[in-house]
């Protein structure tokens, strides 16, 4: 049914609303996956189901010759949060005034259905084309990101496919579509700081340890220091406090322990083992015992510059009348997954504005813009094939 304050339906917003009405929260694929093969289908794709653990994903491809070029995305989203504070449900897809409203609506559903109908236009328009084009979408990027992208690309690998260029939906933009591109990312160091005390009766404090006091000043600490000062392509590293725990909710209890969970995001200018070294080290100087854990979740990195940055930016500033700044900030994607594989890789999509948002939303025009984007991308890339 046409949405109530527009005329007509168009091809990228039926293909939006679509995903977007389908609850695939991590890993829930939702039968995202399956409308998107059917979609491909019809154009002539071979689709492939891979299944790891609870994680649906799908590889399709167009072609079996070189370059290729691969779609990158994922179908699962995060919980909506309190239903009470949307103002129409996430899981209904909702026009209003221009903006297209629902969860997944920026990260990223939209950019997939902006990829499928540039693809789709594009191979109307080029039966034929030097290369191969493919899709990898996955129901794992939200959550542990363990049994999505990394595993078939080790598939992908095993079997000798080769990703010659990757264009990743995920919303890079600020205001609007195109104003900025991804061209690597920032490294998630994750800690998990133990503090050891001894529990005690509030009033008989010089039998017990506090952890919380033992802690508070090395946590400041932590929370001031400046660990550098980035570089030509990335921002300083960034360190957070993101969880703190202790005590037995009794009033009257010095807890035994305490619990402080930690995240570095950091860049090229420093290495994981270095960030570790310093927390230690600061911590030491506190003289209180203590157990660190440490999980690098992802590793700094920074693309190669090469003709589909190129061919990206042409099309934005044939669109836009402007190129897209490039960008390293933001938290992790999938995009380090396939950097390593030396493929050249970009991140671009919708505004990131409202991006895990209660209301989340996306202008249409935006939607529209980044099919435009795309199908450019794909038109001026090809072309330069030699």
């Amino acid at each position: 049914m046409p949405n109530l304050d527009t005329d007509i339906e168009t091809p990228v917003l039926e293909l939006a609303e679509a995903l977007i009405n389908c609850p695939s929260v991590t890993p829930d694929d939702a039968n995202c996956q399956t409308l998107i093969a059917d979609f491909l289908k019809n154009l002539g794709f071979q689709c492939e189901t891979l299944r790891f653990g609870d994680v649906d994903n799908l590889w399709a491809r167009l072609g079996n010759t070189h370059p290729l070029l691969v779609f990158l995305g994922h179908t699962d989203v995060v919980p909506p949060g309190p239903l009470n504070q949307w103002t129409s449900p996430p899981f209904q897809a909702t026009l209003r005034e221009g903006v297209l409203y629902g969860r997944g609506a920026s990260d990223m559903k939209s950019a997939i259905a902006a990829m499928l109908i540039a693809v789709k236009r594009f191979t109307r328009q080029y039966p034929t084309f030097p290369g191969s084009i493919g899709f990898l979408l996955t129901s794992d990027e939200e959550g542990p990101s363990v049994d999505g992208t990394q595993k078939v690309i080790a598939a992908l690998q095993n079997r000798g496919e080769k990703i010659d260029y990757c264009i990743v939906g995920e919303p890079s933009s600020n205001q609007h579509t195109g104003d900025q591109i991804r061209v690597g990312r920032r490294g998630s160091l994750h800690g998990t700081l133990t503090v050891l005390g001894k529990q005690g009766h509030v009033a008989n404090p010089h039998l017990a340890k506090n952890p919380i006091h033992l802690s508070a000043l090395a946590l400041d600490e932590l929370a001031k220091t400046t660990w550098d000062q980035g570089n030509d392509d990335f921002p300083p590293t960034t360190f957070q406090i993101s969880n703190l725990h202790s005590g037995t909710g009794a009033a009257n209890v010095i807890p035994g322990h305490l619990e402080a969970r930690m995240n570095f995001r950091f860049s090229t200018a420093v290495k994981a083992e270095e960030l570790q070294a310093r927390v230690q080290s600061i911590l030491n100087k506190h003289h209180f015992d203590y157990h660190l854990d440490w999980h690098v979740s992802a590793a700094p990195f920074l693309t190669k510059k090469g003709k589909l940055l190129a061919a990206a930016q042409q099309a934005i500033q044939a669109k836009m009348g402007h190129p897209a700044q490039l960008s390293t900030g933001g938290g992790t994607s999938d995009a380090r997954f396939i950097v390593p594989t030396g493929a050249e890789v970009i991140e671009l999509g919708v505004s990131n504005a409202t991006a895990h948002q209660i209301n989340e939303g996306v202008a249409l025009a935006d939607i529209e813009c980044l099919a435009d984007i795309y199908h450019d991308t794909l038109e001026l890339l090809f072309s330069r094939v030699s």
